[in-house]
């Protein structure tokens, strides 16, 4: 990429507005990592609380698939048309998006602005052979308009006509550093660079805080301390309600153990579990 000069006023604007941007940035990684801290609190209290019911509520989830499996092998030998019992799936505790550590901006070269000045006349006009060459021309049409830019680059520098060269060698694609000279190629690939690490990081810690906030976590946990501040107990019943659901499915697992698959007992009961469970069973011929 070829470099563009740049003036210390211009690069001392762009470097305030990498500084803005970074407080941004800072400020947005603060934003992330109060509101994780909030919400992580409000999981480990989730988890203490419902965490171990789950578990137990998944241990009897998947004896009772056993044993519903047993009862669908025996009656299906048995010419019972049964749909197989589904296996229970385990409750999975919420997990958090975790910000992977960004990397720090590239350092910025010693010394701050380094300042190219503009080259001799004579540099000028050896470059600009070099770019106008008419032996450079790849054909005919090419080569006079070359030998007419070469005659003006000629009388230009027999009359010390900066300006001119400079406008010739401009106009034939020389980039304004090596023509006028400016700050050095290291400044501005730096500024750059930092520039693009800053906005890229800026991205992803967005995206990021996006995440939680649109996380089940994040509204759950701001209903339930919305309904805790109005003196009410929200988890407390959600872990009432699943201790209902554990008394219910050991007596189902009680029946299941003990049924046997002849009995007329075992096809209603797969019947009535299957259609708990969102499935069906067909009667038997």
């Amino acid at each position: 990429m070829l470099s563009q000069a740049i003036t210390p006023r211009e690069f001392e604007r762009r470097r305030e507005q990498l500084a803005e941007l970074q407080r941004y940035l800072a400020s947005q990684e603060t934003e992330y990592a109060d509101c994780r801290q909030r919400m992580q609190r409000f999981v480990d209290r989730y988890v203490a609380a419902l965490g171990p019911l789950y578990m137990e509520l998944d241990a009897l989830e998947s004896q009772l698939y056993c044993a519903m499996r047993y009862l669908h092998d025996a009656l299906a030998r048995n010419g019972l048309d049964a749909r197989a019992p589904e296996s229970p799936r385990a409750t999975t505790m919420p997990l958090l998006p975790v910000l992977p550590a960004g990397a720090p901006l590239p350092a910025e070269p010693e010394g701050g602005l380094v300042q190219v000045g503009p080259p001799p006349l004579k540099t000028l006009y050896r470059r600009a052979a070099k770019r106008l060459h008419p032996d450079l021309a790849p054909d005919d049409a090419q080569r006079m308009h070359r030998e007419r830019k070469m005659a003006e680059v000629n009388e230009a520098y027999e009359a010390c006509d900066r300006d001119r060269l400079e406008a010739l060698l401009l106009a034939a694609g020389e980039s304004m550093v090596k023509v006028r000279g400016g700050d050095a190629d290291a400044v501005m690939e730096w500024l750059r660079s930092a520039e693009r690490s800053v906005q890229g990081r800026l991205r992803v810690v967005q995206a990021h805080l996006a995440l939680l906030k649109n996380h089940t976590m994040h509204e759950l946990g701001e209903s339930i301390e919305r309904a805790e501040k109005r003196g009410l107990d929200p988890l407390g019943i959600m872990a009432n309600r699943l201790r209902a659901q554990i008394t219910e499915r050991r007596q189902e697992l009680y029946i299941g153990q003990r049924l046997q698959p002849e009995s007329s007992m075992a096809e209603a009961f797969l019947r009535q579990r299957q259609q708990r469970m969102g499935g069906g069973i067909a009667a038997s011929h």
